[in-house]
C-alpha cells in the first residue's frame, strides 16, 4: 500500500510543473502507464504563446484567445492563463529554461495561426515541447519518485472523497496508491482518431476514470483537428507544426491552387478549426493536399524535427511540398474543474489537457496548450499547499482478482475508425447516432465488469469506448456549429450572436445561482 503526500498520474508539462513546485516540501509521487517521456507535451513543436513582447499586452492574447474560442471560453480562467503567463515564463527563465534568442540576445517571437501578433516562445525551433519537458525532468528527478509503466485504472473513492488511485503493472499486479490528493494528468484522447498528432499512448484514460469515479465532465464535443499532419501512405506520420506557416508557407491542392483563399480573412493562419475543414473539403472533392514550404529559407536548420519527419518518410523536401491531412490533436473538454484546479470530487484535481477550465473554450487558439499546463501546473500546486489538509478518510483496502476476464471487444483501430468517420471533423445527427448505438452495443459486454479485473489492453479498449461514446452523445446534444465542433445541419451563427448568447446564458446562471 504505497502513499504519499500528493500522487499525480502522468507525466507532461503540467504533471511536472506540480510536481516540482509541491515536492519542495512534500512527498510526490508519479505514475505513468508508460515512460515518462511519452506525452503529448514532449511532442509539442509550435512553443509557447505569452505576451512578453513590447507591443504586446495579455488584453490582446485575451481577445485572440476568446475570438478563437468562439466566445464560449470562461473568461476568468483566460485572465488567468494570459496575465500569469509571462511571469511563470520568466521565472523558467530564471530557473535556466532557454529559449530561442537572436544575436542581440532578444526572444525570437513567432506567429501563429488566429494570433494578431508575434508572441510564440520556442526552443530548439520546433522542439520546444522536448525542451521543457527536459528541462523540467532534469528539475523534479531528485526530489520525485516516477514510477513509470503502471498503468491507473481507477481512482479510489471513499466517502465521496479521492483517496488515491488503484494502478496495475506490465504483468497485472494491482496495486493501491493512496494520497492526500490526488491530482489527474493524464492528457486528452486523441488516439480514439486514426488520424491523430497525439502520443501512442493518449487514450482518454484520465477521462473514463473520472467519469466511473463521478466526477462531473464538460465540452466533451470540442475536439480541435490539426490542419497539418504529414500524410504518407493513408496514414498520418506525425505534427507539421502551425510555425511554418506562421513563417509563410501556404496551403496547395495538387494543381498548385492556394486553399485557403477566399475562405477566412487570415487566410492560412485562419483558426484551425476553418483551415482543417478547408482541407477535408479538398479531400472529399478527391484532391491531394499540401504544404507549400518554398519559401521559407533555411527550412531544415530552422524546423529541424520536422525536417527529421519527413526524411524519415522519405519526403523529398527540396520540392518544397510536404503531404498534409487534418488530425485529432487537442481535446478543449474534460473533467470539469474550477479556476484552481478543483474537480466536483474533493481532494482530486485536474490539470493540462485532462482538465476543461474553460480556457480554451470551442477552439483552442495555437501554443496556449504549454502555456496552460504550465500556468495552471502552479496554480494547482499553490492551491494545495496553501491549504493543505491531510485526508482524514480511512482506506478500506479491497480485495482485487488479478484473473483476466475474456471480452469479445472490437479492436483500437475499429474504434479509431468509428470516431473518424461519424465523428470527426464535419458532423451530422445520423452519423452521431450510429457513433453513439455502436458505443452503447460495445459497453453493455462491459458494465458490469470490475476494471481491475481486465488487462490493460483490455481496460484500455474499454477507456477508448467509454470516451467515445461520451464525445459523440455530447456532440449530439449540441445543436449549433461553434468551434471545433461543426454539425452539417446547424451553420455557424454570427459570432456577435455567439456573444450575445454567452451573456445571456451568463445572467441567467447568477440569477438561478443568487436569488
Amino acid at each position: 500500500m504505497p502513499s504519499s503526500n500528493i500522487i499525480i498520474i502522468g507525466s507532461g508539462i503540467s504533471a511536472l510543473t506540480a510536481a516540482y513546485q509541491l515536492s519542495s516540501n512534500k512527498n510526490v509521487i508519479i505514475i505513468t502507464k508508460s515512460k515518462v517521456t511519452n506525452s503529448n507535451s514532449i511532442l509539442a513543436q509550435g512553443g509557447v504563446a505569452s505576451s512578453v513582447g513590447k507591443d504586446d499586452s495579455w488584453r490582446s492574447h485575451f481577445n485572440d484567445t476568446v475570438s478563437a474560442g468562439c466566445y464560449h471560453n470562461k473568461e476568468s480562467a483566460v485572465e488567468l492563463l494570459v496575465q500569469n503567463g509571462p511571469g511563470y515564463l520568466l521565472n523558467l527563465m530564471n530557473n535556466g529554461m532557454e529559449f530561442d534568442r537572436d544575436e542581440d540576445k532578444n526572444l525570437l517571437l513567432g506567429k501563429e495561426g488566429a494570433h494578431s501578433t508575434r508572441r510564440i516562445l520556442h526552443a530548439g525551433g520546433d522542439a520546444t515541447g522536448r525542451a521543457l519537458v527536459m528541462h523540467m525532468l532534469e528539475k523534479v528527478k531528485e526530489r520525485v519518485q516516477i514510477i513509470e509503466d503502471i498503468a491507473a485504472i481507477d481512482l479510489l473513492i471513499e466517502n465521496n472523497h479521492c483517496i488515491g488511485v488503484k494502478a496495475k503493472s506490465q504483468n497485472n499486479a494491482i496495486y493501491d496508491y493512496f494520497a492526500d490528493y490526488t491530482i489527474l494528468a493524464t492528457g486528452g484522447c486523441g488516439g480514439l482518431y486514426s488520424f491523430s498528432s497525439n502520443d501512442k499512448t493518449i487514450m482518454g484514460d484520465g477521462l473514463a476514470m473520472a467519469y466511473r469515479a463521478g466526477a462531473e465532465l464538460c465540452d466533451l464535443e470540442f475536439i480541435q483537428f490539426h490542419p497539418t499532419l504529414l500524410h504518407k501512405d493513408g496514414k498520418s506520420c506525425g505534427l507539421v507544426s502551425e510555425a511554418v506557416r506562421g513563417e509563410g508557407a501556404i496551403l496547395v491542392d495538387e494543381d498548385g491552387r492556394s486553399i485557403m483563399n477566399g475562405v477566412h480573412p487570415l487566410l492560412d493562419l485562419a483558426p484551425r478549426d476553418v483551415v482543417a475543414r478547408a482541407i477535408f473539403n479538398e479531400i472529399c472533392n478527391g484532391k491531394k493536399t499540401f504544404l507549400d514550404i518554398s519559401m521559407i529559407d533555411d527550412f531544415s536548420s530552422r524546423f529541424p524535427t520536422i525536417t527529421n519527419l519527413c526524411i524519415k518518410n522519405e519526403i523529398q523536401l527540396e520540392i518544397g511540398l510536404i503531404p498534409v491531412v487534418p488530425g485529432a490533436h487537442f481535446s478543449m473538454g474534460g473533467v470539469k474543474t474550477n479556476t484552481r484546479g478543483q474537480t466536483t470530487i474533493p481532494n482530486l484535481y485536474a490539470i493540462g489537457e485532462v482538465a476543461c477550465t474553460g480556457v480554451h473554450g470551442a477552439n483552442r487558439l495555437a501554443s496556449n496548450s504549454l502555456l496552460e499546463g504550465i500556468v495552471f501546473g502552479n496554480i494547482v500546486a499553490k492551491d494545495i499547499l496553501v491549504d493543505y489538509k491531510p485526508n482524514k478518510v480511512n482506506p478500506v483496502v479491497k480485495g482485487g482478482s488479478k484473473q483476466d476476464y475474456t471480452l469479445n471487444l472490437p479492436s483500437k483501430a475499429q474504434i479509431q475508425t468509428m470516431m473518424m468517420e461519424n465523428v470527426g471533423i464535419v458532423r451530422n445527427d445520423d452519423r452521431l447516432q450510429y457513433a453513439i448505438e455502436w458505443f452503447e452495443k460495445c459497453k453493455r459486454k462491459f458494465d458490469e465488469v470490475s476494471p481491475s479485473r481486465l488487462t490493460i489492453e483490455q481496460l484500455e479498449i474499454v477507456n477508448m469506448i467509454t470516451v467515445g461514446w461520451l464525445i459523440a452523445s455530447s456532440a449530439k446534444m449540441r445543436t449549433e456549429s461553434r468551434g471545433s465542433h461543426f454539425r452539417e445541419n446547424y451553420p455557424f451563427e454570427d459570432p456577435d450572436n455567439w456573444y450575445k448568447k454567452e451573456i445571456i446564458r451568463k445572467k441567467a446562471i447568477k440569477n438561478i445561482v443568487y436569488s
